[in-house]
């Protein structure tokens, strides 16, 4: 059992966690959330004793060996696979005891040892940690200093799960991957045996990997059992709870303080009026669960434009004279929603600076609308604001010669109002910051947005509504992403790019999941003839295309209905209406909804044409 005993942290003279408490049984598998700036971190740093409490106590079971990933990356000339194997630090001790030990009785006993550690596998299952993090058998024997710091990254997490420690603890595992190793690393910690507490954004990890959520809020820890999507029904009859209860001590207040204010001058009544002005006194208040007002994305539409935006025809791109990609077709419309997937370094981002004009195509055509807009978000723009700046001196800087109240109104999208606008970026979080960059590359109103891991420092909430604001923009998106979750709700098109070029995937994000996982794969019969094998290899890919055209259309609908109820809602009460419709009129918006119907009606039939497609298909 981990007990945490009214844990209080201060920081810098600020109470991060204010008497926090909760017990996590052996074998626990706990997901830790809270929004940016919770105190997670801070958290997890006293359970692994890198930060004594002001207050309170840790109580670890006795003999647990705890696993935690340290804030540098290893570095150095040792390989990925050496670096792993070092993670084991009793089976290396051990073996470096065996070369020297010369006495027979211990020599056995390390021998003994070796054996029950499982010691001898180990080249074997440091090789299959290393593979699923994206490790071919090249990179695995190259030097450490010859990768990049979201590499080196990779293989601390590698060591790290070599280690099995009795307490795994993780912090934003999947930062550093991309979705097949996210995949991965979610089968791994599925298998684990040990106790688990893992903070991560990561919806579908939480859902599918761990038992309970410990959720950090204002200082507090609750914990809740089940996955993430049990957490939210949890927490919005919670919140309904507290609300109910807010409201009924709210009144009971009013009363008392009416009660007070009408008969504390009157002889009759003054020690009643007393008492009751002692019970106010006394009253806690209930504090609502108020959401955060600024969590806001809302990406302003672009003026209509002719497709198709961006073709490329037999195009290669890379860097110097080596190219990275070749044979590229593509054609981008302007109401695509298109997720690029394939491993990292396989040139998902070589391909989206491509179509961002920062790459020129070594060879081949590519023709894009001379007045096409791109917004293009990479972590390099987070990393590289300047700190001592404001979010108002960036946008101001950025939109020259546009009017201050046009600057407030693009940094008011995202929730930079008021003392927010001024704030020195310093002291922003990273999901302030990562908004920050997207108000900056949208401020043009682009008909393209290319938004490559924009989720990297957000948390859950700001990832839902992130992809709100993306099913509501009027452009296209252009998503390179590890978060499957926002894969699912917002590409209607998924492009593979691997082996050299990029093309279509003519299934869903579920077929592409089992795909890599090695699930539900045809199985050819040895004895099938070749010509038969080759006619229904075609049957299968008729039928995924059809099913394909069949899931878009299904998304296209229902964002389209999504659109429409919006627009319904904001006619029939303008102050409740999304930030992106507010500042419309009531003309505007029925002209918008009769564009958005005529394009419900043309999906509509287009769903009807897929479907019988797809019945004569498989029939």
């Amino acid at each position: 059992m981990i007990t945490l005993n009214n844990i209080t942290v201060r920081l810098g003279g600020r109470t991060i966690i204010d008497g926090a408490s909760a017990s996590i049984p052996p074998g626990g598998r706990i997901g830790l959330i809270g929004r940016n700036g919770a105190g997670k971190s801070t958290l997890m740093k006293v359970l692994v004793g890198q930060l004594d409490p002001d207050d309170g106590s840790v109580e670890m079971p006795r003999r647990a060996r705890l696993g935690y990933i340290a804030q540098e990356a290893p570095s150095g000339s040792i390989s990925p696979f050496d670096a792993v194997l070092a993670g084991d630090v009793e089976r290396t001790l051990l073996l470096e005891e065996a070369e020297t030990c010369t006495d027979a009785d211990r020599l056995g006993d390390i021998h003994d040892r070796l054996l029950a550690i499982d010691a001898y596998s180990a080249p074997s299952r440091a090789a299959i940690i290393l593979t699923g993090l994206g490790f071919d058998e090249t990179m695995q024997a190259q030097p450490l200093d010859s990768f990049s710091g979201g590499w080196k990254m990779r293989v601390a997490l590698g060591a790290l799960l070599f280690s099995a420690p009795d307490v795994l603890l993780l912090d934003e595992p999947s930062n550093h991957l991309d979705l097949e190793a996210t995949l991965w690393l979610e089968s791994f910690l599925k298998g684990y045996a040990g106790t688990l507490i893992v903070i991560s954004h990561e919806r579908d990890l939480l859902n599918n990997v761990v038992n309970a959520i410990l959720h950090l809020q204002d200082g507090k820890l609750t914990l809740y059992p089940g996955g993430y999507d049990a957490f939210e029904v949890q927490r919005a009859e919670r919140a309904a709870q507290l609300a109910a209860a807010k409201a009924a001590q709210d009144a009971q207040r009013a009363r008392l303080q009416d009660y007070v204010a009408r008969n504390s001058a009157r002889a009759s009544t003054a020690k009643q009026a007393q008492s009751r002005a002692k019970m106010l006194a006394k009253m806690q208040p209930i504090a609502a669960l108020i959401e955060d007002p600024s969590l806001s994305f809302d990406f302003p539409s672009p003026e209509e434009m002719r497709p198709p935006l961006i073709t490329l025809d037999l195009a290669a791109v890379g860097y110097g004279d080596t190219p990275v990609l070749q044979r590229l077709n593509l054609r981008i419309d302007p109401d695509d929603r298109i997720a690029l997937l394939g491993r990292n370094g396989n040139g998902k981002t070589t391909l989206a600076r491509l179509l961002a004009a920062q790459l020129p195509p070594m060879d081949g055509a590519m023709q894009a609308s001379g007045r096409m807009k791109v917004g293009y978000f990479t972590q390099y723009q987070v990393e590289e604001l300047a700190s001592d700046g404001t979010p108002l001196e960036h946008m101001t800087r950025a939109m020259e010669g546009k009017t201050p109240g046009a600057v407030r109104a693009q940094l008011g999208r995202f929730g930079f109002s008021g003392h927010r606008a001024t704030t020195k970026v310093g002291k922003l979080s990273g999901g302030e910051r990562a908004r920050l960059a997207l108000a900056l590359i949208t401020r043009d109103a682009p008909h393209l947005l290319i938004l490559d891991e924009p989720t990297n420092h957000l948390d859950v909430d700001a990832r839902e509504a992130l992809v709100q604001a993306l099913n509501d923009y009027d452009g296209a998106v252009i998503l390179i992403s590890h978060d499957r979750h926002m894969v699912e709700l917002t590409a209607d098109r998924l492009v593979l790019v691997d082996d050299g070029t990029a093309t279509e995937y003519a299934g869903s994000i579920e077929d592409y999941i089992d795909f890599v996982l090695g699930r539900n794969q045809p199985k050819e019969g040895r004895g099938a003839k070749a010509g038969k094998g080759k006619a229904s290899a075609k049957d299968r890919e008729d039928a995924r295309l059809a099913r394909s055209a069949v899931t878009a259309t299904e998304k296209a609908i229902a964002r389209l209905q999504a659109q429409i109820a919006a627009i319904d809602a904001a006619l029939i009460d303008p102050g409740a209406a999304p930030a992106n419709l507010a500042s419309k009129s009531a003309g505007d918006l029925l002209q918008r909804r009769a564009s958005l119907a005529t394009e419900l009606e043309q999906a509509e039939s287009d769903w009807l044409e897929a479907t019988e497609s797809l019945e004569r298909k498989v029939a």
